[in-house]
């Protein structure tokens, strides 16, 4: 009965609250001013307890203090100063939280919201631990009355034994083909009860959002994007982080100079990222981001700016192309000399793809990002961050170009913590019977 006992119970698991997302660092890339930082926060070990949090700083941030503070509603605050030194790379400071549930990471004028996960037993485990646990005390019953000579009377304990077994057995064996309940923070709202308690939750089943409305203005140097619920028309509050930021945002000026910027946000619906040196004119806007319980959406728009001359992209690679025609895979390879690239975003590369192109930017149909995904090393980890310098140096990308025409088309690395962002400009033939447009 022991060796059935550790069998079972091997195949009941604690269900954490957060679901897979909950006990795995969330990194969550900021564009705080003049400030391209990486903010990771670490997994959470035990509540009350330290949340760790890195600061990863990029060639040409500006050092100085920075402030983080841990706070969620009715919790106490914690705060602490973390100074950033001239050179790039990991800065460190650690915040304390005291309960479970939905919180809030403020980074200076930046907010990061985020869950703190809770160990909870899921019913089925409960009823494999508890059914296991009656058996145990209805064999002593038993023994007790077969003991001191009722044996009669020792037929009832047994049946409880049988059954307890029985409902333990069960439960253990069916819970594997039992899906898992909606984690709380990423198709559902979270809040402090159903993150303790995950399994209150009956009648929720479907959990889709309506799309998202994106209104861009300037302030100043900034660029404003306010974000509103297509349906209701409040504030959009539940973005999720995707590929390491909770907004991609693609700013393409008229000469085609891109900015790849992370906006941070400043209250809820409102993100606002520095848009300062970008020329003057019209700036076609993408922004790509993911609702919890709506999946991905891509959000265009455009805004006219005032500014000085354009910024050049000036990184360069060893392009090697295969482009086919139009509906095709086509594949590019950006060489960069050395194995020495870091993962950026989660990625060992991006490819910002605009076309076709015959005039402003802003009027191209297509705009897509591509990646190159990370390649397993063997002694490396599964997931590296930015420390592990080890990767490249061809960085491959394949992309089925929908239509023919120009595309302008920018592929973007990291080395020594710093961005390097390489542009070139494809033409994409059409194909048999197809006329480019």
């Amino acid at each position: 009965m022991l060796l059935a006992l550790g069998a079972v119970l091997g195949i009941a698991a604690p269900a954490l609250a957060d679901g897979a997302q909950s006990g795995a660092d969330l990194h969550v890339a900021q564009t705080i001013g003049d400030r391209d930082l990486t903010v990771i926060i670490r997994r959470v070990a035990e509540v009350p307890g330290p949340v760790h949090v890195d600061v990863v700083t990029h060639a040409g941030s500006p050092p100085g203090e920075i402030t983080l503070t841990a706070r969620a509603a009715g919790a106490a605050t914690s705060t602490v100063k973390v100074v950033l030194g001239a050179a790039p790379g990991f800065y460190s400071g650690v915040v304390q939280v005291d309960r479970p549930g939905p919180w809030e990471l403020a980074v200076d004028e930046a907010t990061i919201p985020f869950v703190v996960p809770a160990l909870v037993s899921s019913p089925w485990e409960n009823a494999t631990y508890g059914g296991f646990v009656a058996a145990g005390l209805f064999l002593f019953a038993a023994l007790a009355f077969a003991v001191f000579g009722r044996p009669r009377l020792a037929l009832v304990p047994t049946a409880g034994l049988v059954a307890g077994i029985a409902v333990a057995t069960t439960a253990a064996l069916l819970s594997p083909s039992i899906p898992p309940v909606a984690a709380p923070g990423t198709q559902l709202d979270p809040t402090f009860d159903n993150v303790g308690d995950p399994y209150q939750r009956t009648s929720t089943v479907d959990f889709s959002r309506p799309p998202v409305n994106l209104v861009p203005s300037t302030v100043g140097d900034d660029l404003v994007l306010s974000l509103t619920d297509g349906s209701s028309g409040r504030p959009v509050d539940d973005l999720l982080v995707h590929d390491s930021a909770f907004m991609h945002l693609v700013v393409v000026s008229p000469s085609g100079q891109l900015r790849h910027l992370h906006p941070i946000r400043t209250a809820p619906g409102e993100y606002r990222a520095r848009l300062r040196a970008s020329e003057q004119g019209t700036h076609a806007i993408a922004a790509e981001i993911a609702r919890r319980g709506g999946g991905v959406q891509l959000l265009r728009s455009s805004i006219d700016v005032s500014g000085t001359a354009a910024r050049p992209d000036g990184g360069r690679a060893d392009l090697r192309t295969d482009i086919r025609e139009a509906g095709r895979p086509s594949t590019i390879t950006a060489g960069f000399g050395r194995g020495d690239l870091q993962p950026w975003l989660g990625m060992l590369g991006h490819m910002i793809v605009v076309g076709p192109v015959s005039g402003s930017p802003a009027t191209a149909p297509i705009w897509a990002h591509v990646h190159s995904m990370i390649p397993p090393t063997p002694g490396m980890p599964d997931k590296p961050d930015e420390s592990v310098a080890a990767y490249g140096p061809d960085v491959p990308f394949t992309y089925s170009f929908p239509l023919p025409g120009k595309y302008l088309v920018w592929i973007q690395v990291e080395r020594d913590y710093s961005v390097v962002t390489v542009p070139t400009v494809v033409e994409v033939p059409a194909g048999k019977g197809v006329s480019a447009k």
